[in-house]
């Protein structure tokens, strides 16, 4: 039955990502027919029209990947939405330059603009539907599973996030990690799956075993040795198999793309959103008249400290009482204008300047205080790893975690990214956070009388 349940759902994916490519391709089609390709000089004919819409296809099948927009039924409504949208949004854009360069007239510029803003305002309409329906149908299709989770001895709220996901999962029984083999393995063949939460190694290795011999779908939270060894290289030098952890981050010639990536999108960062700084200094002065811009020290790669810099959002003198803290979330010391900036990621802006500089890279793991970074690496020694590659303006906690993501959880995000670096990594985090800037839930504080994400 499970067999046959992972079958379906990979044809329901397969099915619904044909669908999606199709739809935006023959809306592309329509468009290029009647409306674009009459523009030209000379027209394009035959497989010409095929090769326009095959190069559209590539572009939005590369753009709705790396923004999720293909993930109908597992990723939330809206996520798949927001995703589906910016797709959209690029490749229109992208097709836009490329059409304007193609047809040579300035002034059909307006024209072509005009037809790919209709598109794109026609394909998030027909994709939201899609996204809409697909999931919809998919949640009919495939309830959620039922699951007994395995609890170690520190407790976390991970049920707690896996049963807000109502439509994914359901926890239908907790068994401590101290209960006997035999009786975890007589209720794991109740259940569609097993969650190991935070237990021991030598149990998880039991339990896995176990579920991959009753072919069970096995959930669990990975130690920082999970995440180190699931990067490694397997080599076949002999006959006993091996596993190769290189542990060397960016080689030599991407660490001089990365730099120079960096420059050339921390400029057009500062250009394009020069406007915005200033409206958004000028609102920051006005308020209580103190300073526009916030500098606060923080460690970057081997601990190298420099100060950020941001748009000040708070009162000032926020941490006169209190000293370092994180923001909660309902923090008295956030200004009217600092909810706005901190909502919309504007504050963060000034941090290209930073990038410029050389203290910090686009892609990166969050760069913390020393007082909170010291502290966390008293509760997780291991949080001294992340440092070993620069700090970014955004990186893979900053797109799947929150800003109250707990430390450990950080630490693992961080940690995914400094074994997976490369380029292509980098540039598919920066188009996500193009997303992450319309999820509410990514602002989220820590609770009231926290200092630290705990």
């Amino acid at each position: 039955m499970s067999k046959r349940r992972e079958s379906g759902k990979y044809l329901y994916q397969a099915v619904t990502n044909i669908l999606i490519t199709f739809v935006i391709s023959a809306i592309f089609y329509v468009a290029w027919n009647n409306w674009l390709n009459i523009l030209m000089d000379r027209k394009f004919l035959g497989k010409g029209n095929w090769l326009m819409v095959a190069i559209y296809m590539m572009v939005a099948i590369f753009f709705i990947q790396s923004f999720g927009g293909y993930k109908i039924g597992i990723s939330r409504i809206s996520h798949g939405s927001i995703g589906c949208a910016l797709a959209s949004v690029m490749t229109n854009i992208v097709m836009g330059i490329f059409t304007i360069m193609m047809v040579g007239y300035a002034r059909l510029i307006p024209t072509i603009v005009f037809i790919h803003m209709n598109m794109c305002l026609i394909d998030i309409v027909v994709l939201f539907g899609m996204t809409y329906f697909g999931t919809w149908l998919f949640r009919q299709i495939f309830p959620p599973y039922q699951m007994l989770m395995i609890q170690g001895e520190h407790k976390n709220n991970l049920d707690r996030k896996m049963n807000h996901r109502g439509d994914k999962y359901r926890i239908a029984r907790t068994l401590p990690a101290d209960t006997s083999m035999e009786k975890i393995t007589e209720e794991i063949q109740k259940y569609d799956a097993v969650l190991i939460n935070d237990v021991p190694s030598e149990l998880k290795n039991k339990i896995l075993k176990l579920c991959f011999d009753q072919q069970k779908r096995v959930y669990f939270t990975p130690k920082i040795s999970d995440i180190i060894v699931k990067e490694s290289e397997d080599l076949n030098l002999f006959d006993t198999p091996l596993y190769l952890s290189r542990n060397i981050g960016f080689s030599a010639v991407q660490s001089i793309i990365k730099r120079a990536g960096d420059i050339v999108l921390a400029l057009i960062g500062i250009i394009l959103s020069s406007p915005i700084m200033l409206v958004t200094a000028i609102l920051i002065y006005s308020y209580d008249k103190g300073p526009v811009f916030y500098k606060q020290e923080r460690y970057t790669i081997g601990k190298k400290r420099f100060n950020v810099l941001k748009f000040r959002s708070m009162i000032v003198d926020a941490e006169k009482v209190g000293g370092a803290r994180l923001a909660t979330e309902n923090d008295d010391r956030i200004t009217p204008i600092g909810h706005v900036i901190r909502a919309t990621r504007i504050d963060e802006i000034p941090q290209f300047f930073n990038i410029l500089k050389g203290d910090m890279s686009f892609v990166g793991p969050r760069p913390e205080r020393p007082q909170i970074h010291e502290e966390y690496c008293q509760k997780v020694p291991e949080f001294d790893f992340r440092l070993s590659v620069k700090a970014g303006l955004t990186g893979y906690a900053q797109v799947y975690g929150k800003y109250n993501t707990t430390t450990y959880d950080k630490l693992k995000f961080d940690m995914i990214y400094v074994q997976k670096t490369s380029i292509l990594l980098d540039l598919q985090l920066i188009l996500l956070t193009l997303r992450v800037v319309f999820q509410k839930e990514s602002t989220e504080g820590i609770e009231e009388g926290e200092t630290t994400a705990k």
